[in-house]
This record gives C-alpha cells, sequence and structure tokens, in this order.
C-alpha cells in the first residue's frame, strides 16, 4: 500500500538547502571583470593606434602619404624613403650616439640609483617621506630653465658637445624616477632573507649582492625601461649641449623641421623602432615582476 507523501514542515527561521546554493554559487562567482578588460584593450589600442599609423606612412610610397582618405590598411608598401632617410648625412652617427648615452645613462643611473632606493626601503631615518618628495622636486625644474646654466657649465668643464655632458644630463632627469621604482621593489624583498644571509656569514654588503639584488631584478629591468626609453626621446637638452655629437632625436629635431611629410613619418619610424626592441629584450623581467604582484 503506497504512502502518500507528506510535505515536510521546517520550523520557523530555517532556511531550504535550495535557497542557500544560489547565493554560494554567485558569491563564488567573483566580481564582474569584462570592464576592466574592455578599458585595458581601449588603452592599448589608444597607445597603439600612433605607433601602427607611423609605421604604414613610414612604409608607403610618398604619394600615398598624402592621399585622403587614408586607408587603415596599406595598398603598397615602400622602403624608399625610410632608406633615403637612413642614409642621409648624419643618421648613422646620430643613431649610435642616442644608443651609447643610453646606455651610459642606464649604466649611471643604476649604479646610483640602486643603492639609494635600497637605503629609503630599509633603513628608517628622520626626514624620508621628506627627502621622497625632495626627489621628486627635481622633476619640477624645466630643462628650459637649466639649459643655459648646463651649457655654459660644461663649456667651462670642456665638456660641451660631448655624449658624456647628454648623458649627465639624463641621469639627472631619470634618477628621481630610478630610486622610487626601486625603493618600491626593495620593500617587497622579504628582510628575513637577508637577516639568514648575515647569519650564515655575510656581510651586509654581500647580502645585497647575493640576495636583495637578484630578487629585485623585475624591478631593475623597469627601472631601466622608464631610464632607456627617457634618454632615448629626450630632445632638447640634446640639442642644447651638442653641436657635432648629436643624437638621432635632436638629429631629426633640427633637420626634419623643413623636410617633407614622409621623411618626418620616417624619422618617427626611426626612433619608435630602438625602443621596441629593447622593451622586447627585457620583457621577461617585466612579466615576472607583475606575476609577482598577481600572486
Amino acid at each position: 500500500m503506497a504512502v502518500a507523501d507528506t510535505p515536510q514542515t521546517l520550523p520557523p527561521g530555517a532556511v531550504q538547502a535550495t535557497d542557500i546554493l544560489p547565493r554560494t554559487a554567485a558569491r563564488r562567482k567573483g566580481p564582474v571583470r569584462w570592464p576592466l578588460y574592455v578599458a585595458a584593450i581601449l588603452i592599448t589600442l589608444f597607445l597603439l593606434l600612433p605607433i601602427y599609423l607611423i609605421t604604414i606612412a613610414a612604409l608607403s610610397p610618398r604619394a600615398a602619404v598624402n592621399d585622403f582618405p587614408k586607408s587603415l590598411v596599406p595598398r603598397e608598401l615602400s622602403l624608399e624613403t625610410l632608406l633615403f632617410f637612413l642614409n642621409s648625412r648624419g643618421v648613422v652617427a646620430s643613431a649610435w650616439n642616442s644608443v651609447m648615452v643610453g646606455v651610459i645613462t642606464l649604466v649611471l643611473s643604476l649604479v646610483i640609483g640602486t643603492p639609494a632606493g635600497y637605503a629609503l626601503a630599509r633603513f628608517a631615518f628622520r626626514g624620508r617621506d621628506a627627502f621622497k618628495i625632495l626627489i621628486l622636486t627635481t622633476r619640477a625644474f624645466p630643462i628650459v630653465i637649466l639649459s643655459i646654466p648646463l651649457a655654459v657649465t660644461f663649456i667651462q668643464w670642456g665638456l660641451y658637445d660631448t655624449i658624456l655632458a647628454v648623458a649627465l644630463v639624463h641621469t639627472a632627469l631619470a634618477l628621481p624616477t630610478t630610486v622610487l621604482i626601486t625603493s618600491s621593489i626593495f620593500v617587497s624583498v622579504p628582510r628575513d632573507v637577508e637577516e639568514a644571509a648575515l647569519t650564515l656569514g655575510c656581510t651586509p654588503v654581500g647580502a645585497f649582492l647575493r640576495i636583495a639584488l637578484p630578487l629585485a631584478l623585475p624591478g631593475l629591468a623597469a627601472a631601466s625601461l622608464f631610464t632607456f626609453v627617457l634618454s632615448w626621446n629626450e630632445v632638447f637638452a640634446a640639442a642644447i649641449l651638442t653641436v657635432s655629437q648629436r643624437t638621432l632625436p635632436a638629429q631629426v629635431f633640427t633637420s626634419l623641421g623643413d623636410s617633407p611629410l614622409p621623411f618626418r613619418f620616417a624619422g618617427g619610424f626611426a626612433l619608435i623602432v630602438p625602443s621596441l626592441v629593447f622593451i622586447f629584450f627585457i620583457r621577461r623581467y617585466l612579466f615576472n615582476m607583475w606575476g609577482r604582484v598577481v600572486r
């Protein structure tokens, strides 16, 4: 004889399992992230679109640069304008000068800025926060105001129209960023690891070189990226402090001011490529840094 199912009555205030499951699933689902992805894609397109337009303009025939309306997909590619620009007098020498200035600036910034960032991260002293603000205020002085005194000083020192003079100015411009970036990176390096190295016989300098410095390589790569790009793109100080030893941005600025539009695009493309190549080679360290932050 079958027994009829009778509805079960729950005590007052009790919650059924079917009511809990949707809330648990909604809680596990987490925040909606698609607006962040859309914003990231839009920012990336905003940054990449000028580079793409300069590239297709530099690789297009001269007559196609003035065409209207312009097509986002080039119908014809030509290296004539770019090769003419690269074979122009002074371009190769100025590109080499830019590489040398960038390397010297990179080395000086890391050698001076890395110990300074480590000291800000590891040692508590009076006025540390004020010192960080003071570092940033050095970027408030326009290079236009400082150009003439710097030129006079370098003439007196015998450094005018030299690569070293431009590298020293670029180092002064890059040091605030280098110090603050390395300081934030050394804060994330565990102090316990260095203390363990000290107990095992390492000196403070040895613990810094063997423990803290390798762990901070991703941050140093980021500082190197900003330093090299700043040095490569800086034009005003290089134009004021040099005459025959021009860097590539200064050479483009002084020689292509009255040139036809296709040659200006070729000069812009020549300025972009080395920075992209440099970013390509250090991208591994940048990805490691971002991975540590995400985890």
